[in-house]
C-alpha cells in the first residue's frame, strides 16, 4: 500500500476556525456538508471487522456536526464523538443518533491529542475498537495523536482517517479544463494567504500525513505492516450528492472551507457582497458555463471527488 514520505510532512498548526463555531455556524455547516458514500463506510467497517477489530466502542474524533458517527452508530454498541467546538457539537446533539444498541450518541469538548481524557469519566486506556477522523486529520498535532490513540485503543484496534482532497470538474464536461483553471487562479489571487499547512494535506489527500512509524519519536505499538489506503479517483462517488450541483449550492458548499472561512473573518465588510469571494468565483464560473451553452440562471456544474481512506491498526 501506498505511504506516506516522512519528510515531507507539513508543520503543525492549531486549528482555529472551526474550533471557534458557534451554534449558528455548526448549524449551516452540517446543512451544506454532503454525506460520505456507503462504500466510504463500507471499507471502513470491513476492514476493521476483518482485521481483528470489533464493534462495541467508536470514538470519532473531530466530530463536527456528528455527520460520520451517525453513520457508523448502528454498528456499534457505544459511540462517543469528541471536537474542541462547543458550537459544532451542540448542533451534533440537535441531529441526535442511535448505536446498534439505541442508546445516544455522547458528544463531548475534547480534542485529538487529549482522546477524551479530560472527561468525567475519561475514556478509558485499551477501551475503544475504532477511531475515526472524517475530513479532521488533517487538523491534529499527530505527535499528540498518535500516543492518545495508542493509550486508549484495544489490541487489534483500528484507526481510520479520510479526507476528500479538492473537488474538481467531471473530465466529461466541455467546460471542464477552463473550470478547474478558474478555480486554480481563484485560489491564488484572494485565498493563498488563507490557506494553513492542514489545507495543504487535504489537497494531496494525506499521502503528507505522519503515521506513527513516520514520526521524529515513532509509537511503537502500531503495525507499520498492516497499513491500509484506499483512494477513490472519481469513478465511484465519494460523497452523496455531489455529481451536479448549481450555483447556489456550489457556493453553499464552498462556504464550509477553512480558507474561505478565514478570508470572510479577515473581510467582514464584504461578505455577502459583489466583492465576497464566493460571489466573484461565481461570476467567473457562470460565465464560463454559458460560454459552452448554459442558459442564463441555469448554470451548473458537475464535480469528482477523489478522496482517500487510510486504515492504521494496533498490534494485536
Amino acid at each position: 500500500m501506498a505511504q506516506p514520505s516522512s519528510d515531507a510532512a507539513a508543520p503543525f498548526q492549531k486549528e482555529k476556525t472551526f474550533s471557534s463555531y458557534n451554534q449558528e455556524q455548526g448549524k449551516a455547516y452540517a446543512l451544506a456538508r454532503r454525506n460520505y458514500s456507503p462504500k466510504v463506510y463500507e471499507t471502513i467497517i470491513d476492514h476493521h471487522t476483518s482485521t481483528g477489530g470489533k464493534l462495541d466502542l467508536l470514538l470519532d474524533v473531530g466530530c463536527g456536526p456528528g455527520l460520520a458517527a451517525r453513520s457508523l452508530a448502528p454498528h456499534f454498541t457505544h459511540v462517543v464523538g469528541l471536537d474542541p467546538s462547543d458550537g459544532m457539537l451542540a448542533t451534533a446533539r440537535s441531529l441526535g443518533g442511535t448505536t446498534s444498541g439505541s442508546e445516544p450518541i455522547r458528544y463531548e469538548v475534547s480534542s485529538a491529542e487529549e482522546l477524551g481524557a479530560n472527561l468525567a469519566p475519561p475514556i478509558a486506556d485499551g477501551s475503544v475498537d475504532l477511531i475515526t477522523a472524517a475530513n479532521s486529520a488533517h487538523w491534529f498535532d499527530m505527535s499528540g495523536f498518535w500516543p492518545a490513540a495508542a493509550r486508549v485503543l484495544r489490541p487489534s484496534g483500528s484507526v481510520a482517517m479520510w479526507t476528500s482532497g479538492e473537488i474538481v470538474a467531471d473530465p466529461a464536461m466541455p467546460a471542464a479544463a477552463e473550470l478547474d483553471a478558474a478555480i486554480a487562479r481563484h485560489r491564488e489571487a484572494h485565498l493563498r494567504p488563507y490557506i494553513v499547512p492542514g489545507n495543504m494535506l487535504t489537497q494531496n489527500r494525506y499521502v503528507d500525513l505522519p503515521l506513527p512509524w513516520t514520526l521524529e519519536k515513532p509509537v511503537q505499538e502500531f503495525d507499520e505492516s498492516a497499513f491500509f489506503r484506499k483512494d477513490w479517483d472519481g469513478s465511484d462517488p465519494f460523497y452523496i450528492g455531489i455529481p451536479e450541483a448549481d450555483m447556489d449550492t456550489m457556493e453553499k458548499m464552498m462556504s464550509t472551507g477553512s480558507p474561505v472561512q478565514r478570508w470572510r473573518d479577515a473581510n467582514p465588510d464584504l461578505v455577502g457582497t459583489d466583492r465576497d469571494v464566493l460571489k466573484i468565483l461565481r461570476r467567473d464560473l457562470e460565465e464560463i458555463l454559458r460560454k459552452f451553452g448554459a442558459e442564463k440562471g441555469k448554470e451548473k456544474i458537475r464535480g469528482v471527488v477523489r478522496g482517500a481512506v487510510l486504515i492504521v491498526k494496533k498490534k494485536a
